[in-house]
């Protein structure tokens, strides 16, 4: 098995992360399985492994963690990222690595998951799809802690190590700069010497500081975690959102550019065969074309590099998300979407490694006395002191 945490790693993670308190007596790590619809593939079946060898080392720590119970629960894989969970999940005893929804429905042990999940006081996520949407939304009905890990991997070990102290720090001043400000403008940079500007409306919002803790009860979020990130106002009140401006994403070499208005994706600027893609997504399923979030990681002030999944590679920088915004305090969820299998919340990263066409030259915020105050340049911070 290729790099892991050890007893002692995780022993340390659970405390450091959830603080545990004498209430705390049941702990959960869910994972979803493959179906006929969705195969499997070779990351997914590690971090089952993963989450096997995580359930049998914290099961020989619950005395020193003063538990009483840690579960492993499988479940049918939801088909995309912050769609609700199944009805039904289970207990199951066999091979983590060869476990698809047909042997679960066969052989494993079923329960009413919402049910079962209200019976945990700290919950682990180390899933294929994202679960961060449903968790936040059950953790506040049920008052449990969770980490949601979607697409974790054993590169990401080491971003579980850092200097949470530090990183909570940043996250909090970010925070407090996006509370007070009613607006942001962006200007980006494109190598073939394009620019675009949007300004997004960030009145009615507060924003959300994820520093990788959750000793509260009722929270949920990433973990690694590094950022924090606001829900632009998407016009749910009598007034209008004021986003609008030209979004570019660049896929592979070709940028797509989104025209938005009233904080939503009306159309697509660019001529591609991946702008053909989005312009269809956005007319047969308008709720993706929502912006859902600004987000500002800062895992890359401390040494960490991306990996190829939004789950680390989202708090190095800058990133924009479409979609789903309910969990995080929006208006849009899943009653949006046409039907629950098409519900998404997607990232779109501003980093050299996964857009290098496309710098944000400039991310202002403005404040409600007309004040103003530069966040970052070039994709740099400039309210943190340099290294």
């Amino acid at each position: 098995m290729d790099q892991n945490l050890t007893r002692e790693d995780l022993k340390n993670l659970i405390q450091s992360v959830f603080s545990p308190r004498t209430k705390d007596k049941n702990l959960a790590i869910i994972v979803d399985v493959p179906d006929d619809k969705v195969a499997d593939n070779e990351d997914w079946r590690k971090r089952r492994e993963l989450a096997f060898d995580w359930h049998q080392k914290l099961q020989s720590a619950t005395n020193e963690l003063a538990l009483e119970r840690v579960d492993l629960i499988y479940y049918p894989n939801v088909h995309s990222n912050n769609a609700d969970l199944p009805k039904i999940a289970y207990f199951y005893s066999g091979s983590p690595a060869e476990v698809i929804a047909s042997t679960l429905s066969t052989q494993g042990e079923p329960f009413e998951f919402e049910a079962k999940l209200s019976q945990y006081q700290i919950i682990l996520a180390p899933t294929e799809f994202s679960t961060t949407a449903p968790l936040k939304l059950l953790a506040k009905k049920y008052g449990f802690r969770a980490a949601t890990m979607p697409g974790f991997s054993s590169d990401m070990i080491p971003a579980l190590k850092l200097d949470y102290e530090d990183i909570n720090r940043r996250v909090d001043e970010i925070k407090k700069y996006l509370d007070a400000a009613v607006g942001i403008d962006i200007d980006f940079s494109t190598t073939n010497r394009k620019s675009y500007h949007v300004y997004f409306d960030l009145r009615f919002r507060t924003a959300h500081a994820s520093g990788g803790r959750f000793p509260e009860p009722g929270v949920a979020g990433n973990l690694p975690s590094g950022e924090a990130y606001i829900v632009p106002y998407e016009g749910e009140k009598e007034e209008k959102s004021l986003s609008q401006g030209i979004l570019p994403v660049q896929f592979d070499d070709e940028i797509v550019l989104y025209s938005i208005e009233e904080n939503v994706a009306q159309k697509i600027l660019s001529q591609g065969k991946k702008s053909s893609e989005e312009s269809r997504k956005i007319k047969d399923e308008p709720a993706y074309a929502n912006i859902a979030e600004i987000g500002f990681g800062v895992l890359a002030d401390f040494g960490v590099t991306p990996i190829g999944e939004i789950l680390l590679d989202e708090k190095l920088g800058l990133h924009i998300a479409f979609g789903r915004s309910d969990h995080f305090g929006g208006a849009v969820g899943i009653r949006n979407f046409s039907t629950p299998e098409n519900v998404i919340h997607i990232d779109r990263i501003y980093i050299p490694e996964t857009q290098p066409e496309i710098t944000p030259e400039k991310v202002e915020l403005t404040f409600e006395d007309g004040k103003k105050l530069v966040l970052m340049q070039k994709g740099i911070y400039t309210i943190f002191p340099l290294a």
